[in-house]
């Protein structure tokens, strides 16, 4: 009778039992599969294991190059029992399928997927499944890495992920999600990706990942109510983006070196009720992209206790249609603090509150780590390259620079209030100096 526990290894029994790739472990007076000596197995073998593998078994894999492609029908884990267990796809489609629930996938590492982004073509795609955890994997030459659709309360977790070796429009996702809801996305580290993109999934809790040079390390659309946490996204176009989504909290992140023409640390469109909490917004183009977000009347975005330190622009706003919150912000060394590129903005609706600001010029006289008067950003020459986009060629130039000061001194219109802070802190967090 054969066990629902299946072991495939490279055997180290006599050459007699090498006629033939499958040997009974019969034996041994034990059901499992021994596979004999090979450079690799053939297609059509690795899923047959696995089609007469009885439901919930294990089945494990040995050092080895594996066929895909396969595609798992029933509740079992896949798992190696050595880092050097590789299955490899026939360069077309996805490696490894997965349509059934309560499917674990662990330790190996996955290759040569298809190229066609209109049929996802990915490492592990997982379908209508319900808690499938897919851990500890490598999956690399693979247009997608791993892709869930329609798949719930599913765990994604220490994965090295990389896309095929083309120019960054035409790679496809590392991690993506669609209509897939209260998943686990943990400790992956994805590079060389197009995005991580979630559509129409809510829910999920995105943690302790990193993100490296990439497009959009994390991109949400119409996805609610999702929880990003701890993660450390670097050297990406962008960082976070949310378009059209509610309800989500982006709270101790790293965002840091989106540089280039569209480089955003965090970026929203049309996204609502939004919490930006203790985050590090280091060395972008632009720290916060902010495109008529809040968008939902009678909804707030916060963001609070957050450092946003030497960025081209802090807040880049767009198009304000309702006011926002930013309190207890650290605002430092930044070339721009806040700019307006929409003369028509409801800007005067967004409430500043005891953010410190480098650039503020008052005193503290009482003693108390308030300024005595408040802090107000003001849009002078500046104003120029952010109505007119041709100007910007001289961002941060000595002429503009000069031209701003003259502005300043001898005003040729009405300077434009972008920002007010009545209470500005005139000491960093923790009662510190600057």
């Amino acid at each position: 009778m054969v066990s629902s526990n299946r072991i495939f290894r490279r055997s180290r029994l006599p050459r007699l039992l090498s006629g033939g790739l499958w040997s009974s472990a019969a034996l041994f007076g034990l059901s499992l599969f021994v596979i004999a000596p090979s450079a690799s197995y053939a297609a059509g073998e690795l899923q047959k294991a696995i089609d007469d593998a009885s439901e919930f078994a294990t089945v494990k894999l040995g050092p080895g190059l594996y066929e895909g492609n396969i595609v798992i029908r029933k509740p079992l884990t896949l798992v190696a029992t050595q880092p050097s267990a590789v299955i490899k796809g026939d360069g077309k489609g996805s490696v490894v399928t997965v349509e059934s629930s309560y499917v674990t996938i662990e330790g190996l590492e996955i290759i040569n997927s298809g190229g066609e982004h209109q049929t996802i073509d990915s490492g592990i795609a997982v379908k209508n499944g319900f808690n499938v955890k897919i851990k500890n994997n490598k999956i690399h030459e693979c247009l997608f890495g791993v892709n869930l659709e329609k798949s719930n309360n599913c765990v994604v977790e220490d994965n090295q992920i990389s896309s095929k070796n083309l120019s960054l429009g035409l790679r496809g996702d590392g991690i993506r999600l669609w209509y897939s809801h209260s998943n686990l996305i943990i400790k992956n580290h994805t590079f060389q990706v197009r995005d991580n993109v979630f559509w129409y999934s809510s829910g999920n809790t995105v943690e302790k990942n990193i993100g490296r040079n990439s497009r959009y390390s994390l991109h949400f659309m119409y996805a609610d109510r999702n929880k990003v946490l701890d993660n450390d996204f670097q050297d990406n176009s962008v960082g976070i983006f949310l378009m059209f989504s509610q309800g989500s909290t982006l709270k101790n992140n790293l965002l840091a070196n989106a540089t280039g023409p569209f480089g955003i640390g965090i970026g929203m469109k049309e996204a609502s009720d939004i919490l930006v909490e203790d985050n590090n917004i280091l060395y972008n183009a632009r720290g916060f992209y902010i495109d008529a977000s809040p968008y939902v009347p009678g909804t707030v975005n916060t963001f609070k206790d957050n450092r946003i330190e030497f960025n081209s622009v802090a807040f880049h706003l767009h198009g304000t249609l309702y006011g926002s919150i930013f309190e207890d912000n650290v605002i430092k060394g930044n070339i721009d603090d806040v700019v307006n590129d929409t003369p028509e903005s409801k800007i005067a609706l967004n409430r500043w509150n005891r953010n410190y600001w480098d650039n503020y010029q008052g005193f503290d006289r009482d003693k108390d780590g308030i300024g005595d008067i408040p802090f107000e950003q003001r849009m002078f020459a500046d104003r120029l390259w952010q109505h007119k986009p041709p100007v910007k060629i001289f961002y941060a130039s000595p002429v503009l620079e000069l031209l701003n000061m003259l502005w300043k001194i001898m005003p040729f219109s009405e300077p434009e209030l972008v920002a007010k802070d009545n209470e500005p802190r005139v000491l960093l967090p923790g009662g510190q100096t600057p």
